[in-house]
């Protein structure tokens, strides 16, 4: 009776999330059914049961249908075999007899099947027996029944296929090497079956198109779960490849040899083309997404022949669909048919193509299309991409083909150049007349495109140039033409025209870049020199008369396509490897008078000097402008003709606001950011001719010190009421940011001592009191904290001290001061702050801290042996504020914030490394708490953290992250078992250690489970895990072996009797294979030795799971639901 009033107020609380109106009464229930979804016992299935049975409401049907999915997911599953194989038949019974429930929760039961057939599929009622197996025998009833009937069944298996090929959440916390396992027996049991099913329905469905009414909905979802099967199974990972949907274009489908028969047989490429013309355009996607896959197909499927027949097919489908278009009219066919094109030549080579029959025919109507696409600008605008990829690789394959046949692209391709061209040129008045979004408003889309079309137009590439200088010159002098005659004030001219050809004249200037920068992709010659010449002439006539009006004010855009132009000038025309006398210069010398590099360099400089004037308030146009400066400055050869321009000169005797206004205090803080890019470039270029020049250093610091000076008396004003605050603050953080960038560039011994001797002891204080006064505010200490990290750099040996210098010491001793500076007044700080901005205001700065200690103990320029004999508390007084900082970290954010994770353990290496006494000295729960943190980071999964990171945390390579976390834990560990195992046995020649002092020592005695669990862990990791890093791992698993001797007896033989009985003395003798010739000791002969068994012993272990190994379902709880 009280489990039915349990039920009842569930499904009153499920009626309340979805149909309340009172948003407090709303989230009181989802806390409610939160809470029910984490129950784990006998209750929660009945009453799952319970609300299914009464089918009050779909709320509370689905409600069960999740809880029941949560629950079978649980890793370790507390349900027996028994109960898991009684829910599948019940949801199949539910199902069955209630074929019209509402779709979500037919989804969910669907699901719900999905998840506990993947998870039992190695789970065998005996050996002859699998639990979860026959799952076509399952559906085939649902298959036979109605329409409805039919439906579900699709959808089970649909939905089986997409579970098996993805990794669940439930997935995430279990060996990757399992699901692998799963899928891999899926694929050679039952998915040809599948897909071989799904194609025989789809024929049957076409052979009664007619028949049927796509305007009903069951038929409808038929059709679409069908497509949606046949779609699932061609896009299985067949190889485990995982392959990045963004990149999917690129992949190729690793179809099984024995899945043959169904592609030599052309009847299933042409069934797909048969149903592309005979479903409506809210179907005909899904046919054209696999015929995607389809010719995707791996070409070791096939021979030579099967594979030119197999081509000729796919090529006279596509004709077919071209010759007849009406269907590409809607957006979703148009997207799926150009990925369609794209694939025929990612998977096929241009020789293989020009053999096709019907080639000639096939291209023209391919040009044909591209054009009228490129002209529909509006019509679809991400699926150009597909198309230019396609002509890209076309022309791109030209110089390699070895094939008789003409592949007539030097007819197409010209036709391709001019409608990219013509149609951008024309969307500009159609933008601004309609106010569209503007395309020039995505750098890096026109960037992509960009680089595609670089290698289209060098094909014919006279007729690319010849098109561009003709358009180039109409618009530029039209432009001059009324821009001359509104600066003459002889009459008013529209201002939406000039706009227009601004905007035509951004086009264009970026396209004769990107022609330029193609010229990487083939061996031009001396004429197509020529031709680069005659159009970055025209472009530098352009700046030159724009930058003139720049007084009056600029176009952004036009800027920053300029900007682009030069970055393409300068890879492909500035460097070392540039021929001089190429006909390049020759057109530039004749028509601009720039005779050699040094003329040209000075251009550069002319328009960078001119962005950083008027274009500092656009950070866009500053960073990009800078991003130039910095490459000019990093080459070798060019940098040695820079320093010698009187532009570069007046850059470094004259880098004040009133030259570059981006860097006076009247800027926005974020506007400062760009200053460290600015003095890095200005550092390079000055040490070129440095050398141990020390007036010409203290020359070029003229204005920082009069700024440091400035700030400095600002400071000690701090304390009164005339203190002007935003003024002080604002320099003191550009003046963090420009000496940081200089010390980035110092990176010689000479310019480093100058820098050093220049900053200390003059104005580290002033630094350290800015830190002092606002410790709360990230703006002031993240840049100076970043200051001091790049300071303790020994960056190319730069600190290299002579042997009579304190500069080491003194160096750390004002690290340190930072460090704790910074370091007690953060912690004193309450736990107020907002969870989204934790990072920012408290975690970033303490990952800082972190980096800069650990890069001065390891800069191997300090004796710190001197602190503590000298009774220097420096040193002493960083670490234990590294303790604070940490304790203060919920262990769970270490591994959330990638960059912090990445500072902390790299630190915790390097203090395990060189200062294993300072560890050893720890009170036991701190050490508990590193070596909590060790074991995190020794099991964290990528994907779960990545999945609990704020959406303000950038993950760029997780995978890579992890690996570097766990190989930097695995060091870590080493270090400190290693230690242990000598304090405990081996004696020093002064007697024996006290270990009751010994903090590690005690952690031992009170909490062995730890060292234990990790050996358990890294045990499990090589052998369950996908192990990037073995060599890491087999370091720390030996001490711990041996520090564990009689822990690992078990944990061996609680592994071997989980195996299945057959292998179980296979599993003992590779145990044995581990441990033989193995020493008790840690000598590295006998490490070396260990690490070769574990190789053997890993790999051993992975042939056994590609077999496939029965086991009985486990677990406490009670009998579940039976139908």
């Amino acid at each position: 009776m009280a489990e039915d009033q349990e039920v009842v107020k569930l499904e009153l609380l499920c009626k309340q999330l979805h149909e309340a109106n009172d948003g407090v009464q709303r989230q009181e229930a989802e806390k409610a059914l939160v809470e029910f979804q984490s129950g784990r016992g006998a209750a929660t299935l009945s009453q799952c049961q319970l609300l299914l049975d009464r089918a009050q409401s779909s709320y509370s049907q689905y409600l069960a249908a999740t809880t029941l999915t949560k629950l079978v997911s649980r890793n370790p599953c507390t349900l027996t075999l028994q109960q898991r194989i009684d829910i599948r038949n019940y949801v199949l019974n539910y199902l069955a007899t209630r074929p019209k429930l509402v779709h979500y929760v037919t989804q969910g039961l669907v699901v719900l099947f999905g998840r506990i057939t993947k998870l039992g599929w190695f789970d065998g009622l005996d050996k002859e027996k699998w639990a979860f197996r026959n799952v076509v025998g399952d559906v085939s009833q649902f298959l036979q029944g109605s329409v409805d009937h039919c439906v579900i069944g699709v959808q089970l298996l649909a939905q089986l296929t997409a579970e098996m090929n993805q990794i669940s959440e439930s997935d995430a916390n279990k060996s990757l090497t399992k699901h692998r396992k799963i899928a891999s027996s899926f694929r050679d049991s039952q998915l040809y079956d599948i897909f071989q099913l799904s194609c025989t329905l789809l024929r049957t469905a076409l052979e009664n198109s007619k028949t049927l009414n796509f305007s009903d909905e069951s038929q409808h979802g038929l059709m679409t779960h069908l497509l949606r099967l046949a779609l699932n199974c061609l896009t299985f990972d067949f190889i485990g490849t995982s392959v990045d949907e963004s990149s999917d274009d690129l992949g190729t489908v690793q179809i099984p040899t024995s899945w043959r028969p169904a592609f030599l047989d052309f009847s299933t490429v042409q069934l797909f083309f048969d149903l592309y013309a005979s479903l409506p355009a809210t179907l005909s996607p899904m046919t054209l997404s696999c015929l995607v896959q389809i010719a995707s197909v791996r070409r070791t499927l096939f021979s030579n022949e099967e594979r030119a027949k197999f081509l000729s097919q796919l090529v006279n489908g596509v004709r077919n669909i071209l010759q007849n278009p009406q269907g590409l009219s809607d957006p979703s066919n148009y997207h799926e048919f150009c990925r369609l094109l794209l694939r025929l030549k990612s998977n096929y080579q241009l020789g293989e193509l020009v053999t096709v029959e019907h080639y000639p025919d096939a291209i023209q109507l391919i040009a044909k299309f591209t054009v009228e696409s490129l002209n529909m600008w509006q019509f679809a605008p991400n699926s150009v991409h597909y198309l230019l990829s396609l002509w890209q690789r076309m022309v791109g394959s030209v110089p390699y083909m070895k094939a008789t046949e003409p592949h007539l692209l030097e007819t197409y391709t010209p036709e391709v150049v001019r409608a990219y061209v013509s149609s951008r040129l024309e969307s500009v008045s159609v933008v601004l007349r309609e106010g569209l979004d503007d395309p020039l408003d995505d750098v890096t889309v026109i960037q992509q495109q960009l680089d595609q079309l670089s290698t289209i137009g060098r094909c014919e590439y006279a007729k690319t140039c010849a098109l561009l200088v003709q358009l180039f010159e109409q618009t530029a002098q039209r432009y001059q033409e009324l821009i001359s005659a509104r600066m003459n004030s002889r009459s008013q001219h529209s201002l939406e025209e000039i706009a227009i050809l601004e905007g035509q004249l951004t086009w264009l200037v970026y396209m004769i870049g990107s022609a330029i920068g193609g010229r990487v992709s083939f061996n031009t010659s001396d004429d197509h020199d020529a031709m680069d010449g005659e159009l970055v002439c025209r472009v530098l006539q352009l700046m030159n008369l724009t930058d003139t009006c720049l007084p009056q004010g600029g176009c952004e855009r036009r800027e920053l396509a300029t900007i682009s132009f030069f970055e393409q000038f300068r890879k492909i025309y500035v460097g070392d490897q540039v021929h001089k006398t190429s006909k390049f210069y020759r057109r530039l010398s004749e028509i601009l008078g720039l005779n050699d590099e040094s003329m040209v360099l000075a251009v550069f400089v002319r328009k960078i000097i001119t962005n950083l004037k008027y274009w500092g308030h656009c950070e866009q146009i500053l960073t990009r402008t800078l991003t130039l400066l910095s490459d000019l400055s990093i080459s070798y050869n060019s940098v040695r003709k820079l320093v010698k321009l009187e532009e570069v000169q007046f850059m470094l005797n004259n880098h004040t606001s009133e030259h570059f206004p981006f860097l006076g205090v009247g800027v926005s803080v974020q506007e400062m950011r760009s200053r460290t890019l600015f003095y890095t470039s200005l550092g390079r270029l000055l040490m070129v001719e440095l050398g141990e020049d020390e007036e010409k250093f203290t020359q070029f610091m003229i204005p920082i010190t009069s700024a440091f000076d400035s700030v400095g008396r600002l400071l000690a004003q701090a304390e009164t009421p005339v203190f002007q605050a935003e003024e002080a603050k604002k320099g003191l953080i550009g003046l963090a940011r420009d000496l940081r960038g200089l010390a980035y560039a110092f990176n010689t011994k000479t310019s480093y001592m100058m820098l050093f001797d220049w900053i200390y002891p003059t104005y580290t204080g002033v630094l350290v009191r800015g830190v002092e006064i606002w410790s709360h505010d990230p703006q002031i200490t993240t840049p100076v904290l970043k200051l001091f990290a790049e300071l303790v750099q020994n960056r190319s040996q730069r600190l290299q001290f002579d042997v009579s210098s304190p500069n080491g010491i003194l160096l750390f001793r004002e690290a340190s001061k930072v460090i704790c500076t910074y370091g007690s007044r953060i912690l004193t700080q309450g736990d107020n702050i907002p969870k989204d901005q934790i990072y920012p205001m408290r975690l970033k700065g303490i990952s800082i801290c972190f980096s800069m200690l650990k890069a001065a103990l390891c800069g191997n320029y300090v004796n710190f042996g001197v602190f503590r004999l000298y009774g220097d508390d420096a040193l002493d007084s960083a670490l234990h504020t590294f303790v604070k900082l940490l304790l203060s970290i919920p262990q769970s954010d270490l591994l959330v914030y990638p960059k912090l994770s990445q500072t902390y353990y790299v630190l915790l290496e390097c203090l395990a490394q060189d200062h294993m006494n300072f560890l050893s000295t720890l009170e036991p729960n701190v050490f508990l708490y590193v070596l909590s943190s060790i074991s995190e980071g020794l099991s964290a999964i990528d994907s779960t953290v990545a999945g609990k990171a704020p959406p303000t945390i950038q993950y760029l390579n997780p995978s890579a992250e992890h690996t570097m976390v766990c190989t930097g834990c695995c060091a870590t560990l080493d270090h400190i078992v290693t230690y242990l195992f000598k304090v405990l046995h081996q004696k020093s020649k002064k007697g024996s250690v006290d270990l009751e002092t010994d903090a590690l020592v005690k952690v031992m005695k009170h909490q062995p489970s730890i060292l234990q669990q990790m050996l358990a862990t890294v045990l499990n990791i090589i052998m369950f895990e996908d192990c990037r890093n073995q060599w890491s791992m087999s370091r720390p698993l030996l001490p711990l072996i041996l520090l564990n001797n009689e822990y690992f007896g078990q944990l061996r033989q609680q592994i071997i009797s989980q195996q299945a009985p057959d292998k179980q003395s296979a599993m003992a003798q590779w145990f044995d294979s581990l441990m033989e010739g193995i020493e008790p000791n840690l000598l590295t002969k006998n490490r070396d030795k260990f690490t070769q068994n574990l190789s053997v012993f890993r790999r051993d272990i992975n042939d056994s799971l590609k077999g496939p190994v029965t086991s009985s379902g486990g677990g406490s709880g009670s009998e579940m639901m039976t139908s």
